[in-house]
Formats: structure tokens, C-alpha cells, sequence
């Protein structure tokens, strides 16, 4: 009788440590996942819109269309902040094939913007911001901006902090509330530029 209880002590014993082992490990994992997890990571916060809640968006959110050489192109919700990197990521990751040189994955993303992948050997888009040979003076970095005359580092400045603090420029006319863009110099550009 004495070694019946015995082993079923022991049994016991055998089981409650196991099962201390798997609590144990499990909480050892959920560490690591918050440990190395970055605050608003891709994983946590991009999903593409068809699949995205009709909940409404919060001021923080942008949207990014990420096309061509990519694994699942399509619409993607993002945060202000993010980066080309994060799109990219969401979007499941650069297509077999894909021009990672022609990328720039470390600049910041502007919401509507648009961001095509070529593949190896393709001539590639013009540059950040250009759409059918225009700058896109809500999505264009200083240098696309700088490529339209009269337009220098200074200008170009003024164009991206007015596009900060304003939001994003509803027509070509806008350009006009820019510090330092006459008539004149509006004139030479509203050809050449696009929202």
C-alpha cells in the first residue's frame, strides 16, 4: 500500500514539474516576443486595406500603394514615421527578380503616396515623387523638387516644411501659399508639377 502512494507521489511530482516546465517556457517565449518586438512594427500595424477594419483611421495612419516586383502588391495602411523598409515588409517583401538597388528603403513615407519595385534591368521610375514625368509635390523629396527650375535646396525647404505643417497640397494652386513662390516663379513650375 505504501509503494502504491509512493509512485502515485512520484507520478504527481513528475507531472507538476513538467507542467511547470511548459509555463515556464511559455512565458520565456511571450519575454522574447515583447523583448525584440519594435513598437508599431510592420507585423502589428500594416495590413492591406481590403483586408483592413472599417473602423475610422486615426490621424497617425497613411496609406502606401507598393507595386511591381513585389510579393503581394496592393494598398497598405502604415504609420506616420514608417519607412519605405516597413511597405516593402508588408507587402510580404521584395518579388523574385526585384532591383533592390533602385529602392531607397530607408526614406520616410508620405500617405498616398505611390512606390513601384523594378525588377532587375527595367529602367527604372523617375524620381521619388515624379508621376508621368511630373513632381508630385506632396510625395516629392528635395531632390525631385530641386530638378524643377527655380527651385534650390532652400525652396525646395520651404515646399516640404509648408507640405508638414499643412498637410497635403489639394491642387497645383496651393504652391502658391509657399513662402517665396510668386507669380513668376509659379508660372514656370504649374506645367512641370502634379498633387
Amino acid at each position: 500500500m505504501v509503494e502504491v502512494v509512493d509512485a502515485r507521489r512520484a507520478r504527481v511530482r513528475v507531472g507538476l514539474g513538467a507542467l511547470a516546465i511548459v509555463v515556464l517556457v511559455g512565458l520565456g517565449c511571450a519575454v522574447l516576443v515583447v523583448a525584440f518586438a519594435r513598437p508599431g512594427s510592420v507585423a502589428s500595424v500594416a495590413r492591406p486595406v481590403a483586408e483592413a477594419s472599417l473602423a475610422p483611421v486615426s490621424t497617425s495612419a497613411i496609406f502606401v500603394h507598393i507595386l511591381g516586383a513585389i510579393t503581394r502588391p496592393g494598398l497598405y495602411q502604415l504609420r506616420e514615421g514608417d519607412r519605405v523598409v516597413d511597405a516593402v515588409a508588408a507587402a510580404g517583401g521584395f518579388a523574385e527578380g526585384a532591383d533592390h538597388a533602385q529602392v531607397n528603403l530607408a526614406r520616410f513615407l508620405s500617405d498616398g503616396e505611390q512606390i513601384t519595385v523594378p525588377l532587375i534591368g527595367a529602367t527604372p521610375p523617375g524620381p521619388a515623387g515624379t508621376v508621368n514625368g511630373k513632381v508630385n509635390i506632396n510625395t516629392a523629396d528635395s531632390t525631385a523638387l530641386e530638378t524643377l527650375p527655380r527651385v534650390g535646396p532652400a525652396m525646395a525647404a520651404r515646399i516640404i516644411a509648408w507640405r508638414d505643417a499643412n498637410g497635403r497640397f489639394t491642387s497645383v494652386d496651393d504652391l502658391r501659399s509657399v513662402s517665396g513662390i510668386g507669380d513668376r516663379t509659379f508660372d514656370a513650375l504649374k506645367d512641370l508639377i502634379t498633387v
